[in-house]
């Protein structure tokens, strides 16, 4: 679940920016909409507790994120937020299970091979196990990155711009991909996006529109 009141963000030197409330039950679907530069990656950067909030109430997974700070919030962070960027970060220097393996480290658990190989099973990429990013197409680099993402069985699943630069078939399947990990692990999705396509394929998802935030 995800609830914000009044919820306000700063950065140094700038006036502070509101957004609006939201209630997202958990299990629930969240589309953030907006243009580039209406503040879609600082919200979700607030709500995945990356950045602290200037003003307002932030609840995320039943966590005040208000009381949290240092390793608690990275730990945390590790262990309730699953996270899908624009750009995958999957670092070339490791195979695709070292890279899964990185989600233990950030949320202080110790690795398990078992579960990374479950989880890379259950996106059919299991035989890229020992591959490198460069030796993986665009499809199955996201796939991975999902796994990753949704690795600890996160309570909330962050996606920006899943559907970016993808045609209307590789669209259509990263949503779905998107929606089967939210189901199997019961989290609250939300997917940030300006793509039209992704209103039309998720109709009875909760809607936040973003338009430039509003200084305070």
């Amino acid at each position: 679940m995800i609830r914000t009141r009044s919820l306000a963000f700063a950065y140094p030197g700038a006036p502070a920016l509101r957004f609006p409330d939201c209630d997202v039950p958990q299990g629930g679907t969240l589309l953030l909409q907006g243009r580039s530069g209406a503040g879609k990656s600082s919200w979700l950067a607030l709500v995945a507790g990356l950045r602290a909030p200037a003003d307002g109430e932030l609840v995320v997974a039943q966590q005040d994120l208000r009381a949290l700070s240092g390793v608690a919030r990275d730990h945390w962070r590790g262990r309730s937020i699953g996270f899908l960027p624009q750009k995958l970060h999957l670092s070339e220097a490791l195979n695709v299970v070292h890279n899964l393996s990185l989600a233990y480290f950030a949320a202080g658990l110790p690795a398990s091979e078992a579960q990374v190989e479950q989880a890379l099973a259950a996106l059919g990429v299991a035989d890229l196990a020992h591959r490198r990013p460069s030796q993986l197409s665009g499809g199955q680099a996201q796939r991975v990155a999902l796994a990753r993402a949704v690795l600890l069985a996160p309570k909330v699943i962050l996606a920006d711009e899943p559907t970016a630069s993808l045609d209307d078939e590789a669209a259509g399947s990263a949503l779905a991909l998107l929606q089967q990990a939210a189901a199997r692990c019961g989290a609250t999705l939300v997917i940030a996006t300006h793509d039209r396509r992704v209103r039309e394929a998720l109709p009875r998802a909760q809607s936040l529109p973003l338009h430039a935030p509003v200084a305070a």
